[in-house]
């Protein structure tokens, strides 16, 4: 019966109907699954596949991803983990792009899409994928990459003449002084759409940015670093088509008179829906007014505005459906957010600084009321990120009750209070998840004493469906990570910190995580040499083990251990602050 039913599935449609098929279906999990039906559709998913994301760089090998999917077109490719963003990771970790530069420009005679995160991707890199794929390239993005400089960018700008998208996000590029390779984009490139080098410290003279605009007549968006707003009039006058914009600055500023600057008659363009400014202030916020009411985004992350700010820009834009900010936006910023932005999918709170410099007033902290504020008041979120100075059951349980739509949920307890409202927080926790049932990624970083060892085993027994999960300070034993890890069947990364765990139990945690690929722990009660790690031994399982760092405070220079399937095996690129516990080098 199931032979039968097994040809019929591999023969019985005929190709060009499954290929008419496939072209519908891009979700990698989907195809993952029409892959594993039989060794026919495995090869036709093979030869159809365009598009591919390799979360760790060192899990398998530009060859080998050659020969399973020769007819790439697009390619994203991640490197360090994701603790190097907050430098946690030694300098030196690894993460060369060298290798899969020169494989991708070899083989791969469809790439015209290449995304690449948190990789060291050198200027010789660079010119060997200009060399093979400058006629093609049409987005390449060097997402919070280093180790190029802007000659590259200028070689870039000057070869690549079908790129619509270069993204140079919170990279480090030597040399940022030079912004020629912005006047070789302007000169070169008439069909550019995203111009992307937000954070990046690259210096752009408001000359070369006006240029840009005036000859890529398609473009849309554009996120710059520091420069003065007052510059950049005649290119807000310029373009018909920009959409989003992030960058420029507020610094003061004052007029031949001796004034200070009057924004009052600043200009967008009617098409702007999305904007993010630096250092912008009360003063300057007045700007936004006119043009509140067709934004579907705004950052304010970087402003200097206060609680009541937030408040006086938020309720003109009914139309929101992304908004960034930090905590200074209070309790009564988010129930401002509750009571006009209807249509939010996306709301980020980070992490203002402890000392706000007098911007917060006594409403500028978020805390439980706040949550179910918004939780009751936007019932599209699909994406929430918060950092919280308190917090309670309650608020858990009602996002649990009205946020249906989560798909990704994270929540970081700070330790500005000396004491929480509530602990432990295992049956808000459980309502939670109870209830968001779409969720994919949960993130749940507290205090000691917030979610116990009863709370863990909620976390495993009810994540059901979600693939990513960082927690910090949890449980209170060994026993409430083994009864975590009897659940969690979808889950595929797990990132730990600041937990009293054994490495004995991570390790057979490890071993019950069935579907786990990818684990990182930092802060647990490490061995000095990691030795009870090896008991989650198994083929294709790479661990290394990162010793504490006698340079640097705790905890940042705790140990840590790094566990990841590979098909590609050892390393052989291991700094001295990386010992091979598996594979042995």
């Amino acid at each position: 019966m199931s032979g039968h039913l097994g040809r019929t599935m591999s023969f019985g449609i005929p190709d060009l109907a499954l290929g008419l098929v496939l072209n519908y279906v891009d979700d990698p999990w989907d195809r993952d699954a029409i892959s594993l039906v039989c060794r026919h559709w495995n090869r036709f998913d093979a030869q159809s596949r365009k598009h591919v994301t390799i979360a760790m760089a060192y899990s398998t090998t530009p060859a080998r991803l050659f020969r399973r999917f020769p007819c790439l077109e697009s390619l994203k490719l991640k490197a360090k983990p994701r603790a190097a963003m907050f430098n946690l990771i030694p300098e030196d970790w690894g993460g060369s792009a060298t290798p899969w530069i020169c494989e991708l420009s070899a083989s791969f005679s469809c790439l015209k899409m290449l995304h690449l995160r948190r990789m060291i991707v050198s200027d010789e890199d660079l010119a060997v994928l200009v060399r093979a794929k400058a006629h093609m390239l049409v987005s390449l993005k060097l997402d919070r990459c280093s180790g190029f400089s802007t000659l590259s960018l200028a070689l870039i700008a000057r070869s690549c003449k079908k790129l619509d998208t270069l993204l140079l996000d919170e990279s480090t590029i030597a040399e940022k002084e030079n912004d020629e390779w912005l006047r070789e984009l302007a000169t070169s490139n008439t069909v550019l759409e995203t111009l992307n080098f937000f954070l990046t410290d690259l210096e752009a003279s408001p000359e070369y940015l006006a240029l840009l605009v005036c000859n890529c007549r398609r473009l849309k968006i554009l996120k710059i670093s520091e420069c003065s707003m007052p510059h950049l009039i005649d290119l807000f006058r310029t373009t018909e088509t920009l959409q989003e914009f992030a960058g420029g600055s507020f610094e003061y500023y004052l007029d031949q008179g001796g004034q200070s600057r009057n924004y009052n008659n600043y200009y967008f363009p009617p098409s702007i829906q999305r904007l993010s400014f630096l250092y912008m202030g009360t003063n300057e916020m007045q700007i936004l007014f006119p043009y509140c009411a067709a934004l579907k985004k705004l950052d304010l992350t970087f402003t200097f505005l206060t609680t009541e700010d937030h408040c006086q820009l938020v309720q003109r834009c009914p139309n929101l459906e992304v908004l960034e900010v930090r905590d200074v936006i209070g309790d009564r910023g988010l129930e401002v957010v509750a009571q006009t932005c209807k249509k939010l999918q996306r709301l980020r709170v980070e992490r203002g600084d402890d000392d706000q410099g007098g911007l917060e007033d006594e409403y500028g902290r978020v805390t439980h009321v706040g949550l179910m504020a918004v939780a009751e008041g936007c019932p599209d979120l699909q994406y929430w990120a918060v950092h919280v100075s308190d917090i309670t059951n309650a608020a858990l349980e009602a996002i649990g009750t009205y946020s249906k739509n989560l798909n990704d949920f994270r929540l970081v307890l700070l330790d500005r209070q000396p004491q929480i409202t509530e602990m432990p927080l295992d049956n808000g926790v459980r309502a939670l998840l109870s209830g968001c049932t779409k969720l994919r990624r949960f993130a749940f970083y507290v205090r000691p004493g917030a979610l116990s060892d009863l709370g863990l085993s909620y976390v495993g027994e009810l994540s059901k469906t979600i693939r990513y999960m960082l927690l910090g300070n949890v449980g209170s034993s060994d026993d409430g990570l083994l009864a975590f890890a009897r659940g969690c069947p979808s889950l595929q990364k797990l990132e730990l910190r600041s937990c009293c765990f054994s490495e004995r139990a991570i390790a057979l945690a490890a071993l019950q995580l069935k579907s786990l690929r990818y684990l990182w722990v930092q802060g647990y009660r490490a061995s000095p040499t990691g030795g009870e790690l090896m008991a989650m031994v198994r083929p294709f399982w790479n661990i290394e083990f990162i010793a504490p760092s006698q340079s640097q405070p705790s905890p940042e220079g705790q140990a840590q251990i790094l566990a990841y399937y590979s098909l590609a095996g050892a390393r052989t690129d291991l700094p001295p602050s990386v010992i091979p516990l598996h594979p042995s080098v």
